[in-house]
């Protein structure tokens, strides 16, 4: 998965032409670990529908006090630059799926 910085927020994220799911993590938080392979199978098997970055709260303060992050992790899902859906906590593959369903369509 691609890493976004507070610098490259806006153009790999706001100016997307595709949906993108913003991963707000932290190398100290468990549950973050946890969705690591759950968010990498979802990139691969809607590849092309959504993009799916992770953004280190930690290293990169000013985006995740921008969209009022308080626990991690979070996931913004961003269309046409604005927030269109936001997760918050570690949950299944099957919960992802159904949570984002609407805005990737069927698996590829």
């Amino acid at each position: 998965m691609n890493q976004v910085t507070d610098a490259s927020f806006a153009a790999d994220v706001e100016q997307s032409s595709i949906p993108v799911l913003v991963d707000f993590w932290a190398e100290w938080c468990g549950p973050c670990r946890m969705m690591n392979p759950i968010l990498e199978k979802f990139q691969e098997t809607h590849a092309g529908a959504i993009n799916v970055v992770k953004l280190n709260v930690d290293d990169n303060p000013e985006a995740s006090t921008r969209f009022k992050v308080l626990s991690i992790p979070t996931m913004l899902v961003f269309k046409d630059g604005e927030v269109v859906k936001q997760l918050v906590g570690a949950m299944s593959e099957a919960r992802l799926e159904e949570a984002l369903g609407e805005w990737v369509g069927a698996p590829a």
